[in-house]
């Protein structure tokens, strides 16, 4: 008879055999984007895989805020293949699904073993290249909207910003980007170059100094413009944030683009809010934001600054413009940013990091005390 030891490890050794037989659970697209190139290979990397390029839009594009990892029937599949609608780069759309066509490229391999995603990569690529105004700019959405503030060059939620770091991972070869050929590169590397010249151009100027970037900028003029009726022109202690990095990361940066950053990080540094912290707090209306006064709290920045003034905006669904957090109605605070700690990493490490590498310390030409 079997001792008890035996019987338990035998029961052991059934629960693991089920939990390995049992279909891995299905992963949500914020996982998706997360995982190990391993998983790429597995039966659900390449359902998912599939999801991405059957949500692929006929621009080329994506839309936004879909969970692209769930599973699709075959009459969601048919509706999907009848869209027509305009792709956007809004809250990281498009790239987002090329970077992990790419990743999964990687996985795979190289190109060749992963035709279907390479395709659909190829097809995104060009329709973001397409996309670009002769400015260089983008807008949110693109083939063009007729109305509204969708045609505006579309900094707000890092949109621009997340389309620049992409096109230069091409351009320089990183890692995971070497399927791309010589002449994806060179198309990458040039539209680069265009979207950094309008970012350059877009920097508001304030009395003769350079300042930041409005979340969106018109079009044609390149002025600060208006989007929703609470995103008034302004400068945005957020959105400039990234926009900044972009130009950073420019290996063998301008003088124009080395005074662009040190003029922003100088505004920055003007504007940062002291002595005061968000706090979350539950009352009879239910969850809120407010403001606390408080002596040792990091700094703050305002996601809209007034221009010419650098008066913190805050800014309700009336389009009126108030002075503090307060004075808006609750669900606009609970469900925007209107204060954030945006730029203090780039503040406190990412800048000194650039300063120091386009500007190492260099040896004094007096020569040491005591040296012969």
């Amino acid at each position: 008879m079997p001792s008890r030891r035996c019987i338990a490890w035998a029961l052991v050794a059934m629960a693991l055999a089920g939990l390995l037989a049992a279909p891995v659970a299905a992963v949500t697209w914020r996982q998706a984007v997360r995982q190990r190139p391993g998983w790429f290979q597995s039966d659900e990397g390449r359902r998912v895989v599939a999801n991405v390029i059957a949500y692929q839009l006929p621009c080329g594009g994506w839309d936004k805020n879909i969970d692209m990892a769930a599973r699709l029937d075959d009459a969601a599949r048919a509706a999907l293949a009848e869209r027509t609608d305009e792709g956007t780069i809004d809250n990281g759309a498009t790239v987002e699904q090329l970077r992990f066509l790419a990743r999964a490229i990687a996985a795979a391999g190289d190109a060749d073993k992963a035709p279907a995603a390479a395709a659909s990569f190829q097809r995104g690529l060009d329709y973001l290249l397409e996309a670009q105004y002769d400015n260089g700019g983008w807008p949110m959405y693109y083939p063009l909207r007729p109305r509204g503030y969708y045609s505006h060059i579309h900094f707000n939620d890092d949109g621009m910003a997340n389309v620049l770091n992409l096109l230069a991972d091409i351009a320089e070869g990183r890692p995971g980007f070497d399927f791309v050929d010589a002449a994806g590169r060179q198309r990458a590397a040039a539209a680069l170059a265009r979207g950094i010249e309008c970012i350059l151009k877009c920097q508001v100027v304030v009395d003769g100094q350079r300042t930041a970037w409005c979340a969106q900028h018109d079009e044609h003029t390149l002025a600060p413009a208006k989007a929703r009726t609470y995103e008034l022109p302004s400068l945005s202690g957020q959105e400039s944030v990234a926009v900044v990095r972009v130009l950073m990361r420019i290996q063998e940066p301008t003088p124009e683009i080395i005074a662009a950053v040190n003029d922003a990080v100088a505004w920055l540094e003007r504007v940062k809010i002291t002595g005061q912290r968000i706090e979350w707090v539950r009352n009879e209306d239910g969850v809120d934001r407010i403001v606390v006064d408080d002596p040792q709290a990091s700094p703050l920045w305002a996601r809209f600054y007034e221009i010419g003034t650098n008066r913190p905006m805050f800014v309700g669904r009336d389009g009126v413009v108030r002075d503090r957090l307060a004075d808006i109605e609750r669900e606009r605070r609970v469900h925007y940013a209107y204060l954030g700690a945006w730029p203090a990493e780039l503040l406190a490490e990412d800048y000194p990091a650039w300063r120091q590498r386009i500007d190492p310390p260099r040896p004094s030409d007096e020569p040491a005390i005591g040296a012969q």
